[in-house]
């Protein structure tokens, strides 16, 4: 009953975004099948619920968790607007990856539906690897609430307790401090088999827009987060490779104004333009060059600031591309599905 009114909310708004569109098909019969499946796969929570363990695999069977995911964020994506920036960096990626290396983007994040625009932009692009076998570091909140549980299980997860939730009920921090040293173990054991690529979240949760302006921006890194992939990277005998990665979502399902710490925010939806760009990848030699090796927290924020001063270089240029329809001049920021 608690949830009632709320999925109501998300109902009328999600077919207030989908009808309005003008996207071929976006009819109320699609957003009754879209929020069909919703209503079942909460309602199946609450019946059988599922605990995500540390490593979590994206289920497909004897549902597609996956594939329902991306039907949902699909009706709310303009793809006339959104744009894919530098596809080359993603296909050196691609190539990483084959190559048994591994590969840790570091993205600013935005919107709980971020895997599925990251999912969509790159099916289109033709780089479906990257779509499907990524695995989100993820926090404690995707795989708690009942409206975004069920997203969650389609998608491959390391399951953390984030900081900004750590302190929130007292009793429960050393439960969540000794869930995350299991996840580390876990995380370890993934990128010493190779060919693993895992997506941070560096700020610990999503970015806010200015209270004053509305603009967005992406919320500072945590270097001791970019520290940590930097060096269970490190530690691998595969070769690790650290990207920034900026992403342009927050339109489409814009967060609480901020950090709540009760589940069962409000879901806002709307049918906007999106985007992804990559940066290059870091040097982490040339990074840390001339720091004293004894000076970890100087090394560490070195890094730390340079992957955040690239996502925000890319941010900033992705949102104009985005605004002004996509495409730019230089092929830097493209449109590869309608290639």
């Amino acid at each position: 009953p608690q949830l009632v009114d709320g999925f109501l909310d998300f109902y009328n708004n999600y077919r207030t975004a989908v009808v309005n569109s003008g996207a071929p098909g976006a009819d109320e019969a699609e957003v009754a099948r879209v929020m069909t499946a919703i209503a079942d796969r909460v309602l199946d929570q609450f019946k059988q619920p599922y605990t995500f363990p540390s490593a979590h695999s994206r289920i497909l069977s004897p549902y597609d968790y996956y594939a329902f995911g991306q039907n949902y964020v699909r009706n709310l994506i303009d793809f006339d607007k959104s744009a894919l920036g530098h596809l080359e960096r993603f296909q050196k990626i691609e190539a990483q990856l084959a190559a048994g290396d591994n590969v840790v983007v570091l993205a600013n994040h935005q919107t709980e539906a971020d895997p599925a625009v990251w999912a969509l932009l790159l099916e289109g692009a033709g780089l479906g690897r990257l779509a499907s076998d990524v695995a989100y570091v993820a926090g404690d909140r995707v795989v708690t609430d009942p409206l975004c549980k069920p997203f969650s299980m389609g998608r491959n997860l390391f399951c953390v307790h984030s900081k900004k939730h750590m302190d929130d009920d007292p009793s429960l921090k050393e439960e969540k401090q000794r869930t995350n040293r299991k996840t580390l173990g876990a995380l370890s054991k993934a990128l010493a088999q190779g060919g693993q690529l895992l997506w941070i979240a560096p700020s610990g949760g999503r970015d806010r827009p200015d209270a004053a302006t509305g603009e967005w921006s992406p919320a500072t890194f945590d270097p001791a987060a970019v520290e940590l992939m930097r060096q269970l990277s490190a530690k691998a005998a595969p070769r690790g490779h650290l990207w920034p990665l900026a992403m342009e979502s927050g339109d489409m399902m814009p967060p609480p104004p901020a950090t709540e710490k009760t589940i069962g925010e409000r879901r806002l939806t709307n049918f906007v333009g999106v985007g992804i760009s990559l940066g290059e990848e870091l040097d982490l030699e040339a990074l840390v060059k001339g720091i004293d090796e004894k000076d970890r927290e100087a090394r560490a924020g070195a890094v730390a600031a340079a992957a955040f001063a690239a996502v925000c270089e890319q941010y900033d240029a992705l949102k104009k591309a985005i605004r002004g329809g996509g495409a730019t001049a230089d092929g830097a920021y493209s449109q590869p599905w309608k290639n």
